[in-house]
């Protein structure tokens, strides 16, 4: 029987509202998931957030600091994104981020070179859009799960549709037989080494950008 692993991602957090709420619903069903933090995010009001999501089995990753478009800022703006980002995650979690989500899925040639992690996509469903209803959300994560996979989602601030969603998102893909599993378990359990020039969607890629689901 094929094994169906799926990585869940959630970016823009840390929320001191939305990312609980999330972690509450993970907890539950027993699901790990992976955060992509925003560096100007982690204050010490949040910090207990991340700690917990630790605790819960989840893994801490890297979307930049201020969510600005790096394809287009020079090497040294570049640089600061990454690296005061990687501080704040090193300061509270106690290792270095090993997986980066540029934002709006934005790529160079200078990114690919400056930044020393692998570089991850994920099929999403526009729930960063208010528009977006939670049973669009619902539908569009379970046509999109496909084992050794990686969801994208939002826990940003105010993005109640999504814990909304969630509440029958992560029944459901158990009930499938889905495993939820971190960054680094994906590609661990699968032994698929990340590759540069490659922004995954899904553990076995290998051109740049995943085909559509």
């Amino acid at each position: 029987m094929e094994e169906k692993r799926l990585a869940l991602t959630f970016d823009d957090g840390p929320d001191s509202v939305i990312t609980p709420q999330i972690l509450d619903l993970l907890e539950m069903h027993h699901a790990a998931a992976s955060f992509f933090l925003l560096g100007k995010q982690i204050t010490p009001e949040t910090e207990p957030i991340i700690r917990r999501a630790l605790s819960l089995g989840c893994e801490i990753c890297h979307h930049s600091f201020s969510h600005a478009d790096l394809s287009k800022l020079g090497s040294a703006e570049l640089r600061h994104e990454i690296a005061d980002t990687t501080a704040r995650i090193l300061a509270v979690t106690g290792e270095a981020p090993r997986f980066f989500r540029p934002p709006y899925i934005a790529v160079s040639e200078r990114m690919f070179d400056e930044i020393p992690m692998p570089f991850v996509s994920g099929y999403g469903v526009n729930d960063f859009d208010p528009e977006v209803t939670a049973a669009e959300r619902v539908a569009g994560v379970l046509a999109k799960a496909k084992p050794d996979g990686i969801i994208l989602l939002h826990d940003q601030k105010g993005n109640v549709q999504t814990v909304e969603a969630l509440r029958e998102i992560l029944p459901e893909l158990k009930r499938r037989g889905f495993r939820f599993v971190t960054m680094t378990q994906l590609f661990s359990e699968t032994g698929i080494t990340p590759r540069r020039h490659v922004l995954y969607s899904y553990a076995a890629q290998t051109a740049l950008y995943a085909e559509d689901i």
